[in-house]
């Protein structure tokens, strides 16, 4: 169906070619997962058989993609748009239509279909993905993974013969990414329609896979990168993996687990050398923080800074909350956001926000920061009323990296948006060169944010809010677009800002970071709170919000395979 002959494609102005001498096949009716670290060019070969690259990327392509017999050469996207359906890391990017239902129609409707085909597929698109309550709905209104529910169901609903995605689950809770995921493998096998995906949250998707594409940069350029096989072999080799093929490394099983289930199995030697194993940290500290719904009482972590790493001139006084919220609520339009939201973050202390989506977890966020005026009830931050307070003087107590980075960035180099940001902040010249050298090594300066992946893009975004040292640090979404090793970077660097007495709360899906990272995790549903604790209680309780290594070895108390690792070295 996808046949790649000796691709390579170099960009105008580049040194060398994004990628070089790929020579595969995608067969019809598969699930191909595309698997490879940050900028090895996965976004690139996934335009290569859109058309998207080069016309409307630039850049020159070598060789031929040939889609069910079409050279996207000679084929612009519009003259693909019958056989390939795209969906980018960016949603915002593919809307053409004001309303849910539009949107799904429209696609259809440049190709002339009758409309009782298309209303009996729009249907059909808004039941799949849990779309029939928004269908009336604006986009703009939408939160950030309902928008890409939408994006996904536009390019469903005219039956394309290849699915073309770009981190499809990113901005999904993982309810609906399973949901998204099941739908996609249901049209795989019952329509044989041939999905080709990039996803770096690899927990999510690799068991779904039939085939996996690493692109890892080995040989000369990418030329030996490029390999097609079965997913187990891959995982086997490939330099990034999700924590179920961690632990199955780890303990020497062949072949590799793919699932949970698959893993649960084999861990009996494993589970009974851990037996006697100290609990870790976090779970030592059961009972330390959390308490009734709503009220949180302190860290449940086990990650807590020594006294003398605080700074007041970093943090304020220690012996008050840094945040508060007292019965807060928010109202958006007709849609009662928030409601009767109590929250209390100390400095140190690192939050998880988790929830499905549209349950009022950005809007939380966007309030603490001053974008949103509460209804009724109050905000406090490090004694501040965000809405009522000058601008210049909330930034240097509170930062907010939103779910879309590109809000941040306006300068047309990575250069000029750390010096600006440097002078916003009042720091020294340097200051945010040397956060996005750590984020991000090897990025130049003379480098467009727009031609940065999303995940560079949030890296980037974040250096910025960072080079005024808040206090308080908010996170949307923080880890989409990233790889495990950008993740671990990330991971690394709000560590030492909780150590240092920041206080960090992050709004987020992804399970794995909330339990290397988080102290407590918040539930939030329909705008309300309906569980705060230690991170060990809440999502060890919660299958949705439950990490891998934690379902795999339960009851037992670990949630990563870094803490099986240390644990099996006593």
């Amino acid at each position: 169906m996808i046949r790649f002959e000796n691709v390579s494609v170099t960009y105008d102005g580049a040194a060398a070619p994004v990628l070089d001498g790929v020579d595969l096949t995608v067969p019809e009716g598969e699930l191909v997962l595309l698997v490879g670290p940050s900028g090895v060019g996965k976004s690139t070969l996934l335009g290569a058989v859109s058309g998207l690259v080069p016309h409307f990327t630039g850049g020159t392509l070598r060789g031929r993609v040939l889609v069910d017999g079409r050279d996207t050469r000679t084929h612009p996207p519009r003259e693909l748009a019958d056989v390939v359906g795209t969906v980018g890391q960016d949603p915002l990017a593919h809307f053409v239509t004001d309303t849910v239902e539009d949107e799904l129609a429209y696609g259809m409707e440049s190709l002339g279909l009758a409309p009782s085909v298309m209303r009996r597929r729009v249907e059909e698109t808004l039941d799949l993905l849990g779309l029939a309550e928004l269908r009336d709905r604006p986009i703009a209104t939408l939160s950030g993974g309902q928008q890409q529910r939408v994006a996904i169901g536009s390019v469903l609903t005219p039956h394309p013969k290849v699915l073309v995605l770009d981190e499809p689950t990113s901005a999904l809770d993982p309810s609906a990414a399973e949901d998204v995921l099941a739908v996609l493998q249901r049209l795989v096998h019952d329509l044989g329609t041939t999905v080709l995906m990039a996803e770096h949250r690899l927990e999510r998707v690799v068991q779904y896979a039939d085939q996996v594409l690493l692109l890892d940069g080995a040989g000369p350029g990418a030329r030996l990168g490029a390999r097609l096989g079965a997913p187990a072999e891959m995982m086997a080799v490939s330099p990034i993996f999700p924590p179920v093929v961690g632990l199955g490394r780890l303990a020497g099983w062949e072949p590799l687990p793919l699932t949970v289930r698959d893993a649960r199995r084999r861990a009996g030697e494993i589970k009974e050398r851990l037996g006697g194993t100290p609990a870790p940290p976090a779970f030592e500290a059961r009972g330390s923080g959390g308490g009734a719904p709503g009220f949180g009482k302190g860290r449940g972590g086990g990650r807590k800074a020594p006294p003398d790493t605080r700074t007041s001139a970093d943090t304020g006084p220690t012996d008050q909350p840094l945040l508060r919220t007292t019965r807060l609520a928010v109202r958006r339009g007709r849609v009662e956001a928030l409601r009767r939201i109590d929250l209390t973050v100390t400095a140190g202390e690192t939050v998880a926000l988790m929830g499905r989506n549209g349950a009022g977890k950005s809007t939380l966020l966007s309030t603490l920061v001053g974008m949103l005026a509460p209804t009724s009830g109050t905000v406090r931050v490090a004694g501040l009323t965000p809405h009522a307070t000058d601008p210049r003087t909330l930034i240097r107590q509170v930062g907010l990296v939103p779910q879309e980075p590109r809000d941040l960035l306006y300068a047309d180099s990575v250069g000029e948006e750390c010096a600006a940001a440097d002078s916003d902040a009042g720091a020294a010249p340097g200051t945010c060169r040397r956060l996005v050298a750590e984020l991000l090594p090897g990025l130049a300066d003379d480098t467009h944010p727009r031609d940065l992946s999303e995940g560079q893009r949030l890296a980037l975004a974040l250096s910025v809010v960072l080079t005024a040292k808040p206090p308080l640090l908010l996170l949307d979404e923080p880890t989409r677009g990233l790889d495990y090793a950008a993740k671990a970077r990330l991971v690394t660097r709000l560590r030492a800002l909780a150590a240092a007495g920041h206080a960090i709360v992050l709004a987020t899906h992804d399970v794995e970071l909330v339990a290397e990272l988080a102290d407590r995790v918040v539930i939030v549903a329909g705008g309300e709170v309906v569980a705060d604790g230690p991170t060990a209680e809440v999502v060890v309780s919660s299958p949705a919000f439950s990490p891998q290594v934690a379902k795999i070895l339960a009851p037992q108390p670990w949630l990563t395979v870094e803490q099986v690792a240390e644990a099996l070295q006593r």
